[in-house]
């Protein structure tokens, strides 16, 4: 517990100052959770992202997240990032015939989707950022710290029935209702001293709802591929989507409700 909070303190010094002044080293941490968030999902099904068909891979995932503040750059080279998905697509299934089908088909497929699911959710953080401001950053962050802290407390105190334990054995039903109630009195806090709208208290028993699916999904990826954590690099946390799965899913959603307009 001591390790998991010292680094929980350390990693929020370091990440809420760049969140707070935003720009190119947001753009930087985004791009750098992003590729670590690949790479521990690319080691968990034994594919080196040191290869060619990793670097296809990051690259891939780079333009998903590319910024739409910046498209500008891409417009210089009279391609989209559309295109350019698809061409990166074409090579990683080109890989296949070069290797013989030691690289298969299957391996695209992992490949394209991790790149989709790390590259959708590290995408709308950095838009979130940009277009709702650094409000609704925290008001993602401590919704879902909310979620997770009442989904953990209450269901260890009053848990009775398990929520889905062929996927997590831990979490029960009475868990998942208390963090959506937690996420809930957060957003009403927010609602009070911020300029956020009184609308977002229903939209967030929503997010916490996919917030917990997203953590829920993770631990599907992990026991498929029989780890427990996803990566090493959070001592006490685990890996970066270890720490991410949830905001990952919402994210998407947050944005999909455009409250900022």
């Amino acid at each position: 517990m001591k390790q998991r909070i010292i680094t929980g303190v350390v990693a929020a010094a370091l990440f809420l100052p760049i969140v707070y002044f935003g720009g190119i080293p947001l753009v930087v941490l985004t791009y750098f959770l992003a590729t670590i968030g690949l790479y521990e999902l690319m080691r968990m099904k034994n594919l080196n992202i040191f290869s060619i068909h990793g670097i296809l891979s990051i690259l891939f995932l780079w333009v998903l997240i590319f910024p739409e503040k910046y498209q500008y750059v891409l417009d210089t080279f009279y391609y989209s990032k559309t295109e350019l998905c698809i061409v990166f697509i074409l090579l990683l299934l080109t890989y296949t015939v070069i290797t013989k089908n030691r690289f298969t088909f299957e391996d695209v497929s992992f490949s394209i989707l991790s790149a989709l699911y790390v590259g959708i959710g590290f995408y709308f953080f950095f838009e979130t950022r940009v277009d709702g401001g650094l409000v609704y950053i925290l008001y993602s962050l401590f919704m879902v710290w909310a979620t997770d802290s009442g989904a953990y407390f209450i269901g260890k105190a009053l848990g009775k029935r398990k929520l889905w334990p062929e996927i997590s054995p831990n979490k029960t039903v009475e868990g998942f209702l208390g963090g959506v109630v937690c996420a809930v009195i957060v957003a009403l806090l927010f609602v009070l001293f911020t300029d956020i709208k009184g609308s977002i208290i229903g939209i967030t028993a929503v997010l916490s709802v996919f917030g917990q699916i997203g953590d829920l999904v993770q631990s599907a990826f992990k026991r498929h591929f029989n780890v427990k954590d996803s990566g090493k690099i959070l001592p006490g946390h685990g890996g970066i989507l270890d720490r991410f799965d949830s905001l990952i899913f919402v994210w998407p959603i947050l944005n999909l409700f455009h409250l900022w307009n």
